[in-house]
C-alpha cells in the first residue's frame, strides 16, 4: 500500500498545486491531509497565491482520493466548501497490518495520542516542521507544511510504502526516513 501525506495547505494554491503534482507522480492510493486546508490562520501570514476557493476547486476534482482531518484553522463553513469530509479529529488507517493515527497536532501533542500501542504510527501536522522519529516504540511523523514551512525548512509531504515512512521535499528528495519493519 501507498499513501501520501500532506498538510497545512493554508489557501495556498502554490502549496496545493504542489501538492497535487506530488501526487500524481507519486501515484499513492489515497492523499491524508493532516488539516489545514483552506484558511491561513491569523497567526500566520497570507501565503503564495492565496486563494481557497481554487484550493476547494482543485481537491474537490480529486474527492475520491482524499481522506482528511480537521486542523486548528478548519471551520464549517470550510465543510460548506469541499465535497470530501473535513472535520474529524482524527483518523485512524490501516496500512500492511501497521496502525496510523492520524491527527493535525492541535488537539493532542503527538507523543500523549491515547491508546497508541508499539509498533503504530503517529501522523500531524501543525507546526510547520517536518519530523521523523521512533520513541518508545511508536513513530512519529510530522508531515510539515505545503505552503508555510518553519525554521528554514522547505515545504514538504510524507509518504508511506512497504513499512516505511519518508518526507520528502516537493522535487521528490527524502529528508528524512523511519523503517517500521
Amino acid at each position: 500500500m501507498k499513501l501520501m501525506f500532506a498538510s497545512d495547505i493554508h489557501g495556498s494554491l502554490s502549496g496545493c498545486e504542489r501538492v497535487i503534482d506530488a501526487f500524481e507522480r507519486e501515484r499513492p492510493e489515497k492523499l491524508v491531509l493532516v488539516g489545514d486546508i483552506l484558511y491561513h490562520g491569523p497567526r500566520n501570514p497570507l501565503p503564495e497565491r492565496y486563494s481557497p476557493a481554487e484550493v476547494a476547486a482543485a481537491l474537490n476534482s480529486m474527492k475520491d482520493k482524499i481522506i482528511c482531518v480537521r486542523g486548528n484553522c478548519e471551520a464549517e463553513v470550510d465543510q460548506m466548501m469541499l465535497s470530501f469530509p473535513c472535520l474529524a479529529d482524527y483518523s485512524v488507517l490501516w496500512a500492511d497490518g501497521t496502525e496510523i493515527f492520524v491527527t493535525h497536532g492541535h488537539l493532542w501533542e503527538p507523543e500523549s495520542i491515547p491508546n497508541a500501542a508499539k509498533g503504530s504510527v503517529v501522523v500531524s501536522g501543525h507546526t510547520h516542521i517536518w519530523k521523523a522519529y521512533t520513541k518508545n516504540g511508536i513513530s512519529y511523523i510530522n508531515t510539515g507544511s505545503a505552503s508555510l514551512p518553519k525554521e528554514g525548512n522547505p515545504p514538504t509531504y510524507a509518504l508511506y510504502r512497504d513499512g516505511e515512512f519518508s518526507v520528502k521535499c516537493f522535487d521528490g528528495k527524502a529528508l528524512g526516513t523511519l523503517h517500521l519493519k
